[in-house]
C-alpha cells in the first residue's frame, strides 16, 4: 500500500525494499531516504518526465555537484531550492504519494 503522508513513507524505511506496487519515483526516493544514493540515482536517471529530472536533480545537489543538480533543476522546470535537502526531500515524497 503506498503511504497517504510522510511519515508513513518513513515508516517503511525499516523494510529490505520498497514495495514493487510503488510508482518508480516513490521507490527511487525510498532508495535515497534510506542512504543508497546509487540505486535512487539509477531509478531517476531512467525517469524521463519532469519528475524523474526533480528528483536527479536534488540527488546531485546532495552529491554537491551543483552545476549538475542546476542543470536537472531547469530541465524539471523547478528553481534550485533555497532550502534544506531534507525539506526538498519530504516535498518530492509528498507530490509523489
Amino acid at each position: 500500500m503506498t503511504p497517504k503522508t510522510y511519515q508513513e513513507f518513513k515508516d517503511t524505511l525499516n523494510e529490505s525494499a520498497p514495495p514493487s506496487s510503488w510508482s518508480l519515483p516513490l521507490q527511487s526516493l525510498w532508495f535515497e531516504a534510506k542512504g543508497d544514493w546509487e540505486a535512487s540515482h539509477n531509478i531517476a536517471q531512467d525517469l524521463h518526465s519532469s519528475m524523474g529530472s526533480w528528483i536527479h536533480a536534488y540527488l546531485h545537489r546532495k552529491e554537491g555537484d551543483e552545476w549538475n543538480a542546476g542543470y536537472w533543476y531547469r530541465q524539471a522546470g523547478q528553481p534550485f531550492p533555497k532550502h534544506s535537502l531534507e525539506e526538498e526531500l519530504q516535498q518530492l515524497v509528498e507530490v509523489n504519494l
